[in-house]
């Protein structure tokens, strides 16, 4: 087992203050955004076996096999595949969606062939993976997920009062879902800044006078005005109340599946995804938005958010369940004097403390090495070497299924 030291990143979007109170830092005035346990090459976490700190990604490459796990270096390649973070959203992030993988392959291949560098601000996709993810609330979380029934939201719009959102209404009643809610979001997008800048401030304005008022959707109308605020003018913000807005409570998860358009506003959370940087953004942002491809990738589907709880087994393990194979996010919560817990050690996994203190060591052997864990620490352990865990507090467990 290794303990991990993580790179923190700086984003606009980040809290200046949620991280450190995780980690019992001081904070430094600062945006802290995300902090990255895994290997991704943007910030790979280092580990030191004796020789000094080197970089995750160059420990696995050395040896795959050893360090992944056959059966996950056959179904994935010699990398690790999920990424692992913190994320602590302070303001809004932008509104987008991820392509599925035969997308994501289509249009990495397809950009690479028409020689587009893979960092120019323009440029879709960043390599061939898709990019499922998975927030868990450590803390009361806000966001955006799917979207709204078309009814629902031509009700919500209506609420508003402002003339201009009518056309919008009346073609989410009249044409049925899919239909409805493309022609919606195409039209928003497709508009011109300045002539949608009205609209925007006039929905602002309602939309904070509707929020005081309290009624039906004054929790929706709250997030709407924080967003329009933080990007005054964006047709982003007309594109964002289409969709559902959520609120997360500590331990309740949100899946975000290829093609479902879905932003983060608030809060602190443990996050997981495929080791992809594809991002296709809708607004919310000053970066690039490619609206023809941006429409060939959205699923233009109406359903609930889906809010997930963890599922418990016999053996002290709770699941979050999702229909993704290279990730699989887990927690433990450690009692004093319980007995200890022991993750499957098959593939390669990160673990997490978010709450108390934890103690990761070899089952039976009180004399080999342990690690403890405090809030905001993490250890990597290689597939095959199995580890137990003592402690009072609560510990993320992210793997994969192989």
């Amino acid at each position: 087992m290794d303990r991990l030291t993580n790179t923190i990143r700086p984003y606009a979007w980040g809290s200046t203050t949620a991280i450190p109170e995780l980690l019992g830092t001081t904070p430094t005035g600062e945006p802290q955004a995300e902090l990255w346990m895994g290997a991704h090459p943007g910030a790979p976490s280092r580990i030191d076996r004796g020789n000094g700190p080197v970089p995750l990604d160059q420990v696995i490459a050395a040896d795959p096999g050893r360090e992944l796990g056959t059966p996950a270096v056959e179904r994935f390649g010699p990398r690790l595949p999920f990424l692992l973070k913190l994320l602590a959203a302070g303001s809004p992030l932008s509104l987008q969606v991820h392509p599925d993988l035969a997308q994501a392959a289509a249009g990495f291949a397809d950009e690479e062939a028409r020689g587009i560098p893979v960092d120019a601000p323009h440029r879709n996709y960043k390599d061939a993976n898709h990019k499922p993810e998975m927030i868990v609330a450590l803390t009361p979380f806000e966001g955006l997920c799917g979207f709204r029934h078309p009814e629902e939201t031509a009700a919500l719009l209506t609420g508003l009062g402002v003339d201009s959102l009518k056309p919008y209404a009346d073609l989410l009643r009249a044409h049925p879902e899919e239909a409805a809610l493309r022609e919606v979001l195409t039209a928003v997008l497709g508009a011109e800044r300045d002539a949608m800048a009205g609209t925007v401030d006039e929905a602002t304005e309602a939309a904070g006078r509707l929020a005081a008022e309290g009624g039906p959707h004054a929790d929706a109308y709250a997030a709407y005005a924080a967003i329009a605020h933080a990007y005054p003018g964006d047709p982003g913000v007309i594109a964002a109340m289409l969709l559902n807005h959520v609120r997360l409570q500590p331990g309740e998860a949100l899946f975000l599946g290829a093609g479902i358009p879905h932003a983060y506003l608030s809060g602190l959370g443990v996050e997981i995804m495929a080791n992809s940087d594809n991002v296709l953004r809708c607004g919310l942002t000053p970066k690039h938005v490619d609206i023809p491809e941006l429409l060939r990738i959205v699923r233009f589907q109406a359903g609930d958010a889906g809010v997930l709880r963890p599922e418990a087994s016999p053996d002290g393990e709770e699941l979050y369940g999702t229909p993704i194979d290279e990730f699989r996010l887990s927690r433990y919560s450690l009692a004093a004097g319980a007995a200890p817990r022991t993750p499957h050690d098959r593939t390669a996994q990160i673990l997490l403390c978010t709450e108390g203190t934890a103690t990761v060591r070899t089952p039976g052997d009180p004399a080999a090495p342990q690690l403890t864990l405090e809030r905001g620490q993490s250890a990597y352990v290689p597939a095959g070497e199995k580890v137990e865990l003592t402690g009072e507090g609560t510990v993320f467990r992210a793997t994969v299924v192989a």
